[in-house]
């Protein structure tokens, strides 16, 4: 992997994570038409640039992660399903890592459910529930929906947004708490992927990955900013077609004859 592949990828990374279109499906579909090598590392990178993102979440919202045990408990609470059934069938996890077929039938569905859920939410604009009104049941749930995004392709910026709807929370505040839940996920996440690869990893690699996560950095504080205008504007639905046609578009390609598989 060069470093104009990084920054690729860092760009891709930090202008999906936040959205609801799955980051790392695009950055499978992005490795697979430049052509990077299917590896433990490119695996790993897939991941731990993600951090680099969701840093940018700390910077934003520093203010939400001032000493607040409540907040801090319900964050940990929600947490914990996607790291129990993360270390369960993480095996599973990473034979579909890669899978363009995968990611293709997921954004398809995963868009119809944004379309969906647009008309049947259409009341949850301001008026909602907030995030200090979840009870630790409501944080578990939301876990829960978070943990579906296990599946490439899914989101998982879209799958907590769905359980913060389904719970009563507005628009606004249950893409927020999608971005905070983010924080813990993401940094267990990147503590796995870097104590299996911490002996084998070289030199030229850590400066790739560096290059990555701030490139990922960087670009998703601008995303955050885009995306909380749009969904307070205009709501999900604009994103759930968009998964839609590039879902198709994969299918067409992949039953077309092109290889769009991760080499």
């Amino acid at each position: 992997m060069s470093f104009l592949h990084a920054i690729i990828l860092g760009i891709v990374e930090g202008i999906t994570e936040f959205l609801p279109i799955s980051s790392t499906g695009h950055m499978i579909i992005a490795s697979s038409m430049m052509g990077i090598e299917d590896s433990t590392f490119t695996k790993a990178f897939e991941v731990i640039i993600q951090f680099g993102a969701i840093m940018s979440v700390l910077v934003l919202y520093w203010k939400r992660f001032l000493p607040q045990w409540g907040f801090y408990k319900k964050l940990f609470v929600a947490f914990l399903p996607t790291a129990i059934i993360g270390f369960i069938i993480k095996d599973v996890v990473e034979h579909l890592l890669g899978s363009v077929h995968v990611v293709a039938w997921s954004l398809i569905i995963g868009g119809v459910i944004l379309v969906w859920s647009d008309k049947i939410f259409a009341h949850l604009t301001m008026m909602g529930r907030k995030t200090d009104d979840l009870t630790y049941k409501d944080s578990v749930k939301l876990g829960l929906f978070q943990s579906i995004a296990m599946i490439p392709g899914v989101s998982r910026s879209a799958a907590t947004i769905m359980g913060g709807l389904t719970l009563g929370m507005n628009k606004k505040e249950a893409a927020e708490f999608s971005f905070f839940l983010a924080v813990p996920t993401m940094a267990a996440a990147t503590l796995y992927k870097l104590l299996k690869i911490y002996k084998t990893i070289e030199p030229a690699q850590i400066n790739v990955l560096l290059v990555g996560c701030v490139v990922a950095f960087l670009v998703a504080m601008l995303a955050i900013k885009f995306f909380i205008g749009i969904v307070s504007r205009y709501g999900f639905r604009g994103f759930g077609y968009y998964r839609i046609i590039l879902g198709v578009i994969l299918l067409v390609l992949l039953y077309t004859g092109h290889n769009l598989q991760v080499m």
